[in-house]
């Protein structure tokens, strides 16, 4: 890694991620470097200087490319007790033989076959949501992000792995926990977490159902290679982890919608739209607006700038996702628009392509179709200048998305 901002290359672009413009509006800060250099170097309070890739083209041969390595130094990892340590370490800080073989495993669990075999436990749980939304109104408004988008992959995820219906609400805190990002309540909720994760895997194996665990634990009976218990486990804990995705894409799609109101009737005049729909605003507004760092095994020229050896380097999907060379007017939302689930990068690329990528689109799907028929007057109950953003570098989110039903 570079031991000053004199070690980088001159004449390439910064961008701060402290720089409350950025914070503000990521797209514009960094479309605006991204025509200027293929290659930005970020100031990461907390992190140091890392690269990041900007367009579309160098950021998807990035992302596949093996010379690049994902780690334990890619992430800030908390302190957990000594009987979590073992299944904190997930397929994200895996590459090569062992990343290909855990991927392998569980890949069959989480096609598009099955999301959509889920879809039915999804729709009923979207509904039950919805049911009690307007309980939760205060004042004529209520926080759809607090009691729709947050709870949501949650109660889908203790679907998934068959959490008992008594421990649900301890799991919503967790969710609710993880979601927030990292600090105490994302630690503290850690523990939980896990314990409730082996006795869901113990629950499967002696009482098999139709789910995420069944699969999986089917997958070892099979001979040949299979998944440990510590594996699985550490599975629900990047499924919890991972999951969160969906709240801050629904919340963010609607907010988007409700800011575009041409594509919010075209959406409600015709939901078979609902599929391109959910790719163009993952394209448009998804939450991820870095991945998390790879290191360098060796040196290796982006777009004409070399990068040395060990030197972190993120995609900025924030920008690649707007290129004009890959999007005709890029930074027009647009849900007729032709963008094919491979063509934009809001679930990475390459061999960490977001494993849970199939039931992320069925729950989107699911909750704006749902929303759509359920709440056709629904507007926003604020100005859109005063929802609140949680100024987070990495992720787009709201703080809140107040409505009226």
């Amino acid at each position: 890694m570079p031991n000053s901002q004199q070690d980088w290359v001159e004449g390439v672009p910064e961008i701060d991620l402290a720089d409350p413009a950025v914070l503000h509006d990521p797209f514009a800060a960094y479309g605006r470097v991204r025509e200027r250099s293929p290659l930005a170097r970020l100031l990461a309070p907390g992190f140091g200087p890392m690269w990041a890739v900007l367009r579309h083209e160098e950021t998807r041969a990035m992302l596949a490319d093996p010379r690049f390595e994902l780690s334990a130094a890619s992430y800030l990892r908390p302190d957990v007790p000594d009987d979590c340590v073992a299944y904190m370490r997930t397929m994200q800080e895996m590459d090569g033989p062992e990343h290909l073989r855990l991927r392998r495993l569980v890949s069959p669990a989480f096609t598009a076959r099955r999301a959509a075999e889920f879809r039915p436990r999804v729709e009923r749980i979207v509904e039950g949501l919805l049911d009690d939304l307007p309980g939760h109104a205060e004042d004529g408004s209520v926080d759809l992000l607090a009691h729709f988008a947050r709870p949501l992959p949650i109660e889908i995820i203790c679907g998934l792995v068959g959490i008992p219906q008594p421990d649900r609400p301890q799991w919503r805190e967790y969710g609710a926990a993880v979601a927030a990002g990292f600090g105490q309540q994302f630690t503290e909720a850690i523990p939980g977490i896990m314990a409730g994760a082996k006795a869901a895997v113990a629950r499967r194996r002696a009482e098999p159902g139709d789910d995420l665990l069944t699969d999986l634990i089917r997958t070892q009976a099979d001979g040949g290679d299979r998944l440990s218990d510590t594996e699985m486990v550490t599975l629900v804990w990047h499924l919890v982890l991972a999951g969160q995705t969906p709240t801050n894409l629904i919340a963010n799609a609607v907010e988007a919608l409700f800011t575009h109101p041409e594509q919010w009737r075209a959406l409600r005049g015709d939901v078979s739209l609902m599929p391109g729909a959910v790719e163009e605003l993952t394209r448009w507004c998804g939450p991820q607006l870095l991945s998390i760092p790879r290191f360098s095994r060796e040196r290796i020229e982006i777009g004409g700038v070399m990068v040395g050896e060990g030197e972190p380097v993120t995609a900025a999907i924030v920008a690649a996702n707007r290129d004009p060379r890959a999007f005709a007017d890029p930074d027009r939302l647009d849900i007729s628009r032709a963008v094919g689930p491979t063509a934009h990068l809001g679930f990475a690329h390459g061999p960490h392509f977001c494993l849970g990528a199939s039931l992320a689109r069925v729950q989107t799907e699911v909750a704006l179709t749902a929303l759509l028929r359920r709440f056709p007057n629904l507007t926003l109950a604020a100005a859109p200048h005063q929802i609140r953003r949680v100024p987070d570098p990495g992720t787009w989110r709201l703080a809140t998305l107040p409505v009226t039903l």
